[in-house]
C-alpha cells in the first residue's frame, strides 16, 4: 500500500513523500528510521473526499468539543459524546476512528494527522504543541477564532460582491430578453415601410431578422458557449490564471496582495501563540500564498535560518508592508511576536473592510448606469423609425 507522509527532516524543512508499507505503523516506522519527525500520514488517495460528498465539520468540531473540555469531562468522553450524538455516517466514522486511535495510547495530534484529508496541518499543529503544555482547550479557542475570523472576512468580501454581479445577471438578461425575444417581434412591424431606416437600427433589425431564422441554431449555441465557460472557468489553471490577470490590475493588485498578507500573519500569529517555533510557522504557512510569495518566503526562511530577523526577512523579500514592518519590529523587542502579527492582521483586514465599502458604494452606481444605457439604447434603437416616421408624416 502507498501511503503519503508529511515530516520534518533535519533543517527542520517540512516535506512529503509517498512510502510502500503494509500499515500506516510501518510507513510511519520507515520515515522514522530515516531521521525524519512525522507529521501526518495517510493512505494515497483514501481519504480524498470527492467534492460533492459529506464533509466532515471541523470548525464544529472544535466548538463542541472545546465545550465539553471546559464542561469537566475528558478528552474521549468528549468524543464519545459527541459520536453518540452525531447522525451522519461521515462525522461518526471520524470521531470513532479518533477514539479507537486514543485507547491505543496515540496522542490526539496522531490521530488526527492519520486523517490529514480531514483535519487541516494547522489544526493537527496545534494540538502537537498543547500537548507538550497540556492546554488543549487554549488550543482549540484560538483555532475556533482564527476560523470565525476567517469566515467573518470571506462574509465581508461575498456581501460585497453579491449586489454588483446580481445587477450585473439581471443587466444582462434584460438586454438578452430585449435582442432575443423583443427586437425579432419589432422587426415585423417595419418589414412593409418603404423609408430609410436610421443605419443602427438597420443592423438591430438585421440582428431580429436574423434571430428569426436561425432561432434553434442559436439556442443550441447559446447552450454550447454556456456549458463550455463553466467547464473552462472549472479548471484550477484557468482560475489561477484569470486570478494573475485580476492582481494586475490598478488598484486591485495592491489590495489583493494586502488581503493574502493579513491571511499570512493572522495564521502564522495564530501557531506562534500556540507554541510552535517561527521556521515550522512559516513551513506549515506555505500553501496559503501565491507560487511567487512562496518563493518569497523561502528566501525569506533561509535569511531567517541564518539569524537576521523575522521583521527583516521579510521586508527584504517584498512580505511586509510599512505598517507591518514597524509593528514586526516593535513585537521582536517586546517579545509577542504572535500577538503583533495577529494585531498587523486586525489593521489591515479593516483597511480592506473600509475599502471595499468604498468601491462597492461607487462601483453599484457606474454599473446601473452602464446597464441603464445598454438598455436605454436597445429601446432607443427599436422606436427611432416609428419616430422618424412620424415626422415624414407631418
Amino acid at each position: 500500500m502507498q501511503f503519503r507522509i508529511r515530516a520534518l527532516d533535519v533543517t527542520q524543512r517540512i516535506i512529503q513523500l509517498q512510502i510502500d508499507a503494509a500499515d500506516e505503523m510501518s510507513a510511519r516506522a520507515q520515515a522514522q528510521a530515516d531521521g525524519l519527525v512525522v507529521l501526518s500520514v495517510a493512505r494515497a488517495r483514501s481519504l480524498a473526499w470527492a467534492p460533492g460528498r459529506q464533509r466532515f465539520p471541523v470548525l464544529l468540531f472544535c466548538q463542541e468539543l472545546l465545550a465539553l473540555l471546559r464542561s469537566g469531562l475528558s478528552l474521549v468522553e468528549g468524543l464519545e459524546v459527541m459520536a453518540e450524538k452525531e447522525g451522519r455516517t461521515l462525522s461518526r466514522t471520524v470521531l470513532t476512528a479518533l477514539i479507537d486511535a486514543l485507547r491505543q495510547g496515540k496522542t490526539l495530534s496522531m490521530a488526527m494527522s492519520a486523517q490529514n484529508a480531514i483535519f487541516p496541518d494547522l489544526l493537527v499543529a496545534m494540538v502537537r504543541a498543547s500537548e507538550r503544555t497540556s492546554d488543549l482547550d487554549q488550543a482549540l479557542e484560538r483555532y475556533v477564532a482564527y476560523s470565525e475570523q476567517l469566515d467573518s472576512l470571506r462574509g465581508k468580501l461575498v456581501a460585497a460582491a453579491t449586489y454588483p454581479v446580481i445587477l450585473l445577471v439581471v443587466g444582462m438578461l434584460v438586454v438578452l430578453f430585449l435582442l432575443v425575444f423583443v427586437v425579432p417581434e419589432f422587426s415585423k412591424v417595419y418589414e412593409d415601410i418603404s423609408t430609410e431606416l436610421p443605419l443602427a437600427s438597420q443592423w438591430l433589425l438585421a440582428w431580429g431578422h436574423f434571430v428569426k431564422a436561425h432561432s434553434a441554431v442559436l439556442g443550441l449555441g447559446f447552450v454550447a458557449v454556456v456549458a463550455s465557460l463553466v467547464w473552462t472557468f472549472g479548471q484550477p489553471a484557468v482560475r489561477q490564471g484569470l486570478l494573475a490577470q485580476f492582481e494586475r490590475m490598478p488598484g486591485i493588485g495592491s489590495r489583493m496582495r494586502v488581503f493574502r498578507l493579513a491571511r499570512f500573519f493572522r495564521t502564522v500569529g495564530m501557531l506562534l501563540r500556540g507554541g510552535i517555533p517561527v521556521v515550522q510557522s512559516l513551513e506549515l504557512v506555505r500553501e496559503l500564498l501565491p507560487i511567487p510569495m512562496q518563493q518569497s518566503l523561502t528566501r525569506a526562511l533561509l535569511a531567517i535560518r541564518e539569524g537576521r530577523a523575522a521583521s527583516d526577512a521579510f521586508t527584504d523579500n517584498d512580505l511586509s508592508t510599512a505598517v507591518a514592518s514597524r509593528m514586526l519590529r516593535v513585537g521582536e523587542r517586546a517579545g509577542n511576536l504572535g500577538d503583533m502579527m495577529e494585531r498587523i492582521a486586525a489593521f489591515h483586514d479593516e483597511e480592506m473592510t473600509r475599502w471595499l465599502d468604498r468601491a462597492t458604494r461607487l462601483f453599484g452606481p457606474l454599473l446601473m448606469l452602464v446597464i441603464g444605457l445598454a438598455i436605454g439604447g436597445v429601446v432607443v434603437l427599436m422606436y427611432l423609425p416609428i419616430f422618424q416616421l412620424a415626422e415624414s408624416l407631418q
